[in-house]
């Protein structure tokens, strides 16, 4: 940022007065400009005829990582929740319907500048068709999902995550929930 967009001066980037990060600051009008994590939300999306769950992914086509498979996800919107912004990412870019169940993982990227949410959800039905994001939608069973071919690290973590709950819920487990700190964020493949 080089101009405050409330008064058009020139911004300095200092420690503000009773805060401990540097901010772009107008020294004219007084304005603090503020720049926090941005939220990605995604869901999980399961379809279960048998005891092994299917789970949705999307081919991006967009960069970054166009050509790789994701889950349902993206950028939250103001003024509306977590929760709402799972349901319409999946909706956008899967055109798929869920039932939303419980946070599943909270995964912080601080050298992103991102915090990852993954809620776990249910299909209601097989009715999904690839959004303006999205080349392609289509169920994976554990063993065939590309993990080579995933778009990002956090995809992989949140799908051996689910896939490894799954297992324990089989034997009388629950689905919990895991934080998970990502430092040093990288591509699976």
């Amino acid at each position: 940022m080089k101009f405050c967009s409330q008064c058009a001066h020139p911004l300095v980037f200092e420690v503000p007065p009773d805060d401990n990060f540097p901010r772009h600051m107008c020294k004219q009008c007084g304005t603090i400009y503020y720049d926090n994590p941005k939220i990605v939300v995604c869901s999980i999306p399961v379809w279960e005829e048998s005891d092994e769950p299917r789970i949705l992914l999307c081919k991006r086509a967009i960069e970054p990582r166009s050509g790789y498979w994701t889950l349902p996800g993206g950028f939250m919107e103001n003024k509306e929740t977590t929760a709402e912004a799972a349901i319409r990412e999946t909706s956008e870019e899967a055109g798929a319907h869920i039932d939303l169940h419980g946070l599943f993982s909270l995964m912080n990227l601080p050298t992103a500048h991102q915090v990852h949410l993954f809620y776990r959800a249910r299909l209601l039905d097989l009715e999904f068709d690839p959004g303006t994001e999205t080349t392609e939608v289509k169920l994976f069973a554990k063993h065939e999902i590309p993990w080579r071919q995933l778009a990002f690290s956090t995809i992989k973590y949140a799908l051996e995550l689910y896939f490894d709950d799954h297992r324990k819920s089989v034997h009388g487990g629950n689905f919990g929930f895991h934080p998970v700190d990502i430092l040093n964020p990288r591509y699976p493949d």
